[in-house]
């Protein structure tokens, strides 16, 4: 047999696209060549492959090794071919059988000793190999994030002498398992550690319970970091979809995905030097960014004037549609980025405009050049804005808040948000178009309520559904069916930046 076919998968995007190496052994002078548009990486698995055939105690072929990585105009990364490039070339020259390639994909990196390393962007092969009725066989370091889609579909070997003794009926191997670590659930920081702000603690409650993005503003070091921290632990648990999402994204990124995070909502805190395409995804080879690391969790984004405003208009796109199209001459890309952004900030550069506890050392130029990094477009993506004020000195001395602990505010939270689901399938935050009409109805009154404060505070209609969104929540928060004026209210005093832009501009 002179010619091998064996399984594998690239990893483009959210995808994991079937690939199929071919290996072809041939007479001619001694040679080695990979063709079908491979990367530095893949060229290089022939010296980790000879290497690892050789340790492991098989002939080198004496021929013309000819490898097709089809089809041929699909790019092909990293060392996840070394191992079906290995096994092919042991079936093209009979070390092997090869009975079960056909029913199976092969996917690892050889080291030169023949072991196999783990590879990035296991959860798509997984889903995809599953569609095309094969099973995967991985690196063991890689079984444990496979088993979370399907156990008893995934084998695992450690070293490519075990692959071959499966494949020549002497060996079994064994399944995909899941770590003990993934039953630990993860410990976040509890709301009773900070010290009063009962306002901001109720405004962290209504954003979690309706999926609503909170902008926090206020004097350094009045808790408005702690709060933002706090809000992974009070947000609603994931459902199985949900989950599956989020470690597709972390398993097809350069970070990877860790058994023990499944289930939990990530909290991404990028610092304010990112650029664009650490924030947003991309690159010559396009890999998701923050926002696509925190979907379905918190992306934070603390001392948000300092980012570089190009690269927060970036995200308005993003807060409205949920994902992020990637576009390069070849290919597009979408990655999913439906996350809750949750941002902090002084209300000046030195920080203490409003405070009544320090002196302002800040202009009125200074203030306004300072805001004005924030662009109006992005401010109205924030459904509820909120001042974090300084403590007075006597409340600085308590070791804890005798507020509500995170656990009891997460099952508030929870019942709040399977309201919602079960009413209209989606957060109060997700609303739009006829389900924002259906849901948010308001009595004649009420209507001329918000229209009056609408006309006061000259909100844009983006400004006037998100208020509509908040007051839905606080009326789901107190079991209320339909929206009551102190609702609005409540919705109305959670746009506290329109106030200090309005009162910047006289």
């Amino acid at each position: 047999m002179n010619l091998a076919l064996i399984h594998s998968r690239a990893v483009i995007g959210m995808d994991a696209p079937a690939v199929t190496v071919e290996v072809h052994l041939s007479l001619g002078l001694p040679a080695f060549s990979i063709v079908g548009l491979p990367e530095t990486s893949v060229k290089e698995a022939k010296e980790r492959v000879r290497c690892a055939l050789i340790n492991a105690g098989f002939d080198w072929p004496a021929r013309r090794i000819t490898v097709n990585l089809a089809p041929a105009d699909l790019p092909k990364e990293g060392g996840r071919f070394d191992l079906p490039i290995a096994i092919g070339i042991l079936a093209a020259s009979e070390q092997c059988q090869s009975d079960k390639l056909a029913n199976i994909e092969l996917a690892g990196e050889l080291a030169l000793s023949g072991e196999l390393r783990p590879v990035h962007g296991i959860i798509p092969m997984v889903v995809s190999s599953q569609q095309a009725n094969r099973q995967l066989l991985l690196p063991e370091q890689n079984g444990a994030e496979a088993a979370l889609v399907e156990a008893n579909h995934c084998l695992v070997a450690n070293h490519l002498l075990t692959v071959t003794a499966w494949l020549n009926d002497k060996q079994e191997l064994a399944n995909a398992a899941i770590e003990s670590a993934t039953a630990i659930g993860a410990d976040h920081p509890d709301l009773q550690d900070v010290i009063g702000q009962q306002q901001a603690k109720r405004a962290l409650t209504v954003a979690a319970a309706g999926r609503h993005h909170l902008l926090f503003y206020g004097p350094p070091g009045t808790g408005k970091t702690m709060l933002a921290s706090r809000l992974p632990g009070i947000l609603p648990a994931m459902n199985d979809q949900e989950a599956l999402e989020s470690a597709t994204v972390y398993s097809i990124s350069h970070q990877g995905f860790k058994a023990c995070n499944w289930r939990q909502r990530p909290f991404r805190s990028p610092h304010h030097s990112s650029s664009a395409v650490a924030l947003v995804g991309g690159g010559s080879q396009p890999k998701p960014g923050e926002i696509s690391l925190a979907h379905r969790g918190v992306l934070f984004l603390d001392e948000l004037p300092e980012f570089s405003r190009h690269v927060l208009d970036m995200l308005r796109q993003p807060l409205e549609s949920g994902q992020i199209t990637i576009s390069r001459a070849a290919r597009q890309l979408d990655f999913p980025a439906q996350f809750q952004l949750i941002a902090a900030m002084n209300p000046s550069p030195c920080g203490n405009w409003g405070n009544p506890n320090v002196a302002c050392r800040s202009t009125p130029d200074e203030i306004r050049r300072y805001l004005n990094r924030l662009s109006g477009p992005l401010l109205d993506r924030f459904d509820m804005s909120l001042e974090v004020p300084a403590l007075a000195e006597q409340g600085l001395y308590q070791q804890r808040s005798d507020g509500p602990s995170s656990s009891d505010v997460k099952q508030t939270v929870e019942q709040c948000y399977q309201l919602q689901l079960d009413r209209q399938g989606c957060a109060n935050g997700q609303l739009q178009g006829a389900l924002l009409h259906q849901h948010c109805q308001l009595s004649q009154e009420n209507s001329q309520l918000l229209q009056r404060i609408i006309e006061q505070f000259g909100l844009s209609a983006r400004a006037q559904q998100r208020v509509l969104k908040v007051a839905r929540t606080i009326a789901d928060l107190r079991h209320c069916e339909q929206i009551e004026s102190s609702h609005i209210s409540e919705a109305i005093s959670y746009r506290a930046v329109d106030r200090l832009m309005q009162q910047l501009a006289t």
